[in-house]
């Protein structure tokens, strides 16, 4: 059934595989799969991707299949949610995942703003119809958490308070949002964040 999770789906996982396609070479003719935590091909793919987690509600069986999917050196990215409250429902949803690990801020110091993009903020990217009305975000700056593993490998990534998968998505809808939003923020963003995935992440889980 579709629901937030959906969101962006699939217009933003085609346009952003295509891109870092492009950019980078990567076989992405399996773009856009949709499978659930605790499908056994999960362990196929290094990086796995959720919108809108602030409403996620996870089963014990999916909690324990995360938990071994991302100690196996898979990645996950969570993206577009907003406000202290929705923050706090990510927190608590990934602290039954792991309840030894707490995210933490991640300064712009860290490699994942760096490491293809050398970017000089976090970005922040609105949804376009944000953009386009000019409103004001009023949910403060992007803030980016990350969970770590024992080596300081980052392998759960929020983001937060910024809708990248909207400036993957809507590139093409309106020339201003693309220059300013998606060329500038979402998809440099993407690229740092997939080329961090790929190089930090391949460990256990894409060998078994």
């Amino acid at each position: 059934q579709r629901g937030l999770w959906s969101t962006d789906f699939p217009d933003a996982d085609l346009n952003f595989a295509y891109q870092v396609g492009k950019f980078t070479g990567l076989d992405v003719t399996e773009p856009a799969v949709v499978l659930r935590l605790t499908d056994p091909s999960l362990k196929k793919y290094p990086f796995i991707y959720i919108a809108e987690p602030s409403s996620m509600a996870l089963s014990s069986d999916e909690r324990v299949a995360l938990r071994d999917y991302l100690n196996g050196g898979g990645f996950l990215l969570l993206d577009d949610f907003w406000g202290n409250s929705e923050l706090e429902d990510v927190r608590l949803a990934l602290q039954e995942v792991f309840p030894d690990r707490k995210p933490r801020e991640l300064p712009l110091t860290h490699p994942i703003f760096h490491c293809v993009f050398d970017l000089k903020e976090k970005p922040q990217v609105p949804s376009i119809h944000e953009y386009v009305a000019k409103s004001r975000l009023v949910n403060g700056a992007a803030e980016y958490y990350g969970i770590e593993d024992d080596k300081g490998r980052v392998m759960v990534l929020m983001c937060h308070n910024t809708d990248l998968a909207d400036g993957w998505e809507r590139a093409g809808e309106d020339a201003g949002y693309k220059r300013e939003m998606s060329e500038a923020k979402a998809f440099p963003m993407g690229f740092n964040i997939v080329y961090y995935a790929l190089t930090h992440g391949k460990t256990k889980a894409a060998e078994k």
